[in-house]
């Protein structure tokens, strides 16, 4: 891999893998791509605090280094990015990065880290789609500070994460407060906990309540997520 990134000055492999991955953004804008995100407006909805300048830096780096291939939009103007060998083999060190961060980083959540669009985007992501069968699912979920509402069009197997209301009839509503519904997802409290605590409250028809528990997917590193990727990461290890 070549490329104009800063540089320790040392021929270690670590260093050399360093002065490309270790960039400040630089894992998680890789997080997003090997999560299926390849437009910009995308890589933004993952990635709200980055500025649009140095996230358009960030790729340019990664394209120079061979990690993503930039190319034309298939529709529309602009330009895609599509992962490179270099990237799919980065896939282990994201996630083992992201299992040891949620072993050992802090199960705290405090508000300045909270933000409702990635949740979302979060939870869009790992919607279990096998698990509805209707031709189209519409879910409104309303957090209560910061008040804001958005949906979830869900028709198998596309997921749209809507920010206005597009006229579909809602079949669940989701009315949570954020901290509650990020803890849930993250696996750091249960469902049933929270609904019971009414820190998340579900309106709807009598399928859709009870459907929200098998369609909503939890964050890979949860149920032991974490903790099979760290294995994994040690046998491969040992391997070598």
């Amino acid at each position: 891999m070549t490329g104009r990134v800063p540089d320790y000055g040392q021929f270690c492999p670590v260093s050399r893998g360093a002065e490309v991955f270790a960039e400040r953004w630089t894992p998680l804008i890789l997080r997003e791509l090997l999560n299926g995100s390849d437009r910009f407006s995308e890589l933004q909805l993952g990635l709200p605090r980055i500025s649009r300048n140095l996230l358009t830096q960030r790729l340019a780096s990664l394209a120079s280094a061979g990690v993503i291939e930039r190319r034309p939009a298939e529709r529309g103007r602009g330009f895609s990015y599509h992962l490179t060998s270099a990237d799919e083999e980065l896939r282990p060190v994201v996630d083992a990065l992201g299992a040891w961060g949620y072993r050992w980083g802090g199960a705290d959540l405090p508000s300045g880290r909270l933000d409702p669009v990635l949740l979302m985007w979060f939870i869009r992501r790992r919607v279990q789609v096998q698990a509805l069968r209707r031709a189209r699912t519409v879910i409104r979920f309303d957090f209560r500070r910061p008040r804001r509402s958005f949906w979830l069009r869900i028709e198998p197997p596309a997921v749209d994460l809507c920010f206005t209301d597009e006229g579909f009839d809602v079949e669940l509503v989701v009315d949570a407060d954020l901290a509650a519904l990020a803890a849930v997802w993250l696996g750091r409290v249960r469902l049933a906990d929270a609904i019971a605590a009414g820190s998340i409250r579900l309106e709807g028809d009598e399928d859709a309540r009870p459907l929200f528990g098998r369609w909503f997917g939890l964050s890979p590193f949860a149920d032991g997520g974490a903790e099979r990727i760290l294995a994994r990461a040690g046998a491969r290890t040992s391997v070598l």
